[in-house]
């Protein structure tokens, strides 16, 4: 579009043309350079595994100012093609089509739009059909209420004037209004989609429905009770595990009297074998305590047997060692996180632009190459590979970090983060001989980022026991999608025969082992 100002019209409406048409240019570049300003800040993310809130902010900056230009662009689009239909009687020219096509689950409506009886031109009424335009759209079907009434008749025997009628269902709630979808909407927009009760007793005041968010703390209140057992259930599946990822974060807590919040923990189990092609469901399970110390999170692993990823939380260092009193071996065995390691090194890197500190990200960057080319595959294989190419970098590596450990100032922080990783070596390369370990603890850490997101809307929780039913509803909602479950309808039906299940086969309500009713009774018919 570029032209010397030699060639630039000299007529003003069409020079202003060639303005508008340079300024159009001109803004498409910049949402371009934008776009890729994203696109780098997230390729960096995943090259060096920094996850500091930092450089997430800075990308959810760059996808608001991109949302903002992109909304811009459209606008000015729209003018621009309403000012040419406008001054022109002929049909603007249509661009190629190149959206994807709309999900063929979705229900379709369909409006048949009748041609004219008359005909515009001679007056005729008699058409023949020679083809059919069809054009489909994405429409939004606004959710709503409904009132359902449960009408049992009551009869009387003509033989011996008994009386039978039909039991009332058994309810989520006894003399209480809410089904078990409205409950299941309730519990997945708090804890799922992070909508506070009182966001969500505003939302359906606008639908013309007052809900209290007194009642709806009430019904929360009966569903973690009534679906405490499930939770628990899925936590014996994660601690049977013979490796698993467990992390923690804090928690803002309410503490009256004291004017402030406390800080509260949320600790969280996971057991994903999905990596080394496993079958087992994954799982997480999460745990609510008021401090730190390391009797919680010897209480999140009560049972487990095998190995344990983690951080270098040193309260998880009891696990790790033999009972004295009893000579009972280590319950668990310490596979630290690459990750961890890997960002204390990045971070002097970004502060110092340290060349040494570069090389032993680029060594690191090799060992995580072999992973990505491992994944899902079996142990056997996975073991094969890394004993062949990862072995010998970290070989490499770890000659590389004790040489430059001599060289430079103890009280750096390179040489901290140095030693984070020199210090826990055999348990950072144990990964190497066992295939079903991972390199890095990130299914603990995918696992807390909800929770983190649930932190910044709901800000905090209103009490310890709160925290403890945070903890439930994660773990019913963090496997639901950890499987691939639409968490709110598998809580619906859970919610709907739970009161009347057996305990013993609470099984058959686990998020693996769930069908929708309709998939139910497809199979069904066709055994």
């Amino acid at each position: 579009m570029s032209r010397a100002a030699t060639d630039l019209p000299e007529d003003p409406a069409e020079l202003r043309r060639f303005a508008e048409a340079l300024a159009a240019e001109v803004h498409a570049k910049t949402l371009l350079i934008e776009k890729l300003k994203m696109q780098l800040a997230v390729l960096r993310r995943a090259r060096f595994g920094r996850s500091s809130e930092k450089l997430d902010r800075d990308i959810e900056q760059l996808e608001l100012l991109i949302g903002d230009m992109e909304e811009s662009d459209a606008e000015r689009q729209a003018r621009s093609e309403a000012t040419e239909s406008g001054g022109s009687s002929s049909t603007p020219k249509k661009r190629p089509s190149v959206r994807a096509p709309l999900p063929d689950h979705l229900p379709l409506e369909t409006i048949v739009h009748d041609a004219p009886c008359v005909c515009p031109t001679c007056g005729g009424n008699k058409f023949g059909t020679v083809g059919v335009d069809e054009r489909e759209m994405l429409e939004y079907v606004t959710s709503h209420f409904k009132r359902v009434a449960h009408v049992r008749p009551k009869m009387s025997c003509r033989a011996c004037e008994t009386i039978v009628q039909a039991p009332m269902p058994t309810l989520p709630i006894e003399k209480g209004r809410p089904g078990p979808a409205l409950l299941a909407h309730v519990i997945v927009s708090k804890y799922c989609d992070h909508l506070p009760l009182h966001r969500q007793s505003g939302i359906y005041a606008r639908e013309g429905v007052t809900i209290d968010r007194s009642v709806m703390a009430g019904w929360v209140g009966h569903m973690a009770a009534l679906l405490e057992p499930l939770a628990q259930r899925i936590a014996r599946h994660v601690r049977a595990g013979s490796a698993v990822h467990a992390d923690d974060t804090t928690v803002p807590v309410l503490d009256p009297g004291r004017g402030r919040t406390k800080t509260g923990r949320l600790w969280t189990a996971v057991r994903d074998e999905r990596p080394y092609g496993s079958t087992a469901p994954p799982a997480a399970f999460y745990l609510y305590s008021a401090d730190r110390t390391s009797e919680h999170a010897h209480a999140l692993l009560k049972g487990c047997r095998g190995h344990l990823h983690a951080d270098g939380y040193t309260g998880f260092g009891g696990l790790y060692e033999a009972d004295p009193k009893t000579g009972a071996p280590a319950p668990l065995k310490e596979v630290a996180c690459w990750a961890h390691a890997r960002r204390k090194i990045y971070d002097v890197h970004i502060e110092t632009k340290s060349p040494a500190a570069a090389e032993a990200l680029e060594m690191i960057v090799r060992l995580f190459a072999v992973e990505a080319g491992v994944k899902g595959r079996p142990p056997a294989e996975r073991v094969a590979a890394r004993q062949e190419r990862s072995a010998p970098v970290l070989a490499e590596l770890r000659a590389f970090l004790d040489a430059t450990l001599a060289k430079i100032s103890g009280k750096s922080d390179f040489a901290k983060a140095i030693r984070y990783a020199t210090s826990r070596w055999t348990a950072l390369t144990r990964y190497v001989d066992d295939g079903r370990l991972e390199m890095t603890n990130n299914a603990a850490e995918r696992a807390i980022r909800p929770l983190t997101l649930g932190r910044k809307n709901c800000l905090f929780a209103g009490s310890d026991e709160g925290g403890r039913r945070a903890a439930i509803m994660y773990t019913l909602i963090e496997t639901a999608r950890f499987n691939d479950i639409d968490p709110e309808a598998w809580l619906a039906d859970v919610i709907a025969r739970i009161a009347d299940h057996p305990i013993n086969q609470i099984d058959n309500l686990l998020p693996w082992k769930w069908k929708p009713h309709a998939e139910a009774a497809t199979a069904s018919q066709a055994a």
